[in-house]
């Protein structure tokens, strides 16, 4: 499986972004795809996730009602829209992808940064 992420940028604060992961590889319905980020001189965290196969989503408790995460299956992509954009999103965004039967993200994509400027 490998994963690139784009569609990073400077936008102003309460703007919005759509990021994009590009899948390329063998997919499983029981695959779950992530969105992380990592802010300099901070620890990388969870974002948004869903499932491959049946589109169940989680989001962490900072983004929920601004940002959705989506199946883009004709593109075989998996995007995080990103509404109403703080300065404290800024960093960098990673997605990744896991069996559902294991806790740990073993597929990465290089980042693409997300400056938002107040």
């Amino acid at each position: 499986v490998q994963l690139q992420a784009s569609g990073g940028g400077l936008v102003q604060a309460g703007g919005s972004l759509r990021l994009s992961c590009a899948v390329s590889g063998r997919i499983f319905s029981n695959y779950v795809m992530g969105w992380f980020r990592q802010a300099p001189g901070k620890e990388r965290e969870f974002v948004a996730s869903i499932r491959w196969g049946d589109g169940r989503t989680s989001y962490a408790d900072s983004v929920k009602g601004r940002f959705n995460i989506f199946r883009n299956n004709a593109k075989n992509t998996v995007d995080l829209q990103m509404n109403s954009l703080k300065s404290e999103d800024t960093a960098n965004y990673y997605c990744a992808a896991r069996g559902d039967w294991s806790t740990a993200y073993e597929h990465w994509g290089r980042g693409t940064q997300v400056t938002v400027s107040s």
